[in-house]
């Protein structure tokens, strides 16, 4: 038998299974939608009945094909301990973000603006906490040059 994930590599028949999570169609209704022709789309849909996928049943003179949720339910069950590490993954900037906003509110430790050299100017910083220095930026919010940068020929200044 072939294996769950070897029928789900197949984009065609992901795409299948899209179509089928929405209503039942038949097999004229998937080929027009994926605009394969009707022995692609049967080969594809076999693979998905013998793999239980999707299973048919006869309608007069055609048939109908719809999805059975059990064989996704085993995928889901055997992708939960990884969405529990991505998701962890992905919440840890956001909680991140939190904490440095925690910081950025919290008051300083004699109240706001408290200490030497701390006294906002009037204007748009008034009431704001100062920021302390980013190392690697001047006041002007360009880079300095690294203290080891390397001399061109013929200077005898740092840059």
């Amino acid at each position: 038998m072939i294996s769950t994930f070897t029928v789900l590599a197949e984009p065609n028949r992901r795409t299948i299974l899209s179509l089928l999570a929405s209503s039942e169609r038949s097999v004229g209704e998937i080929e027009e939608r994926l605009r394969l022709p009707q022995t692609s789309v049967s080969k594809h849909l076999r693979v998905l009945r013998d793999a239980g996928f999707v299973e048919a049943r006869v309608d007069a003179q055609r048939r109908v094909y719809r999805l059975r949720p059990e064989p996704l339910q085993e995928v889901d069950g055997w992708l939960e301990p990884f969405r529990r590490l991505w998701t962890a993954h992905v919440d840890a900037p956001e909680r991140h973000l939190d904490r440095m906003e925690g910081i950025a509110r919290a008051p300083a430790p004699d109240g706001p603006g408290a200490g030497p050299g701390s006294e906002a100017a009037p204007g748009r910083d008034a009431g704001r906490p100062r920021r302390g220095r980013i190392p690697g930026r001047s006041g002007n919010g360009r880079t300095r040059p690294d203290k080891r940068t390397r001399r061109k020929a013929g200077d005898d200044e740092r840059i």
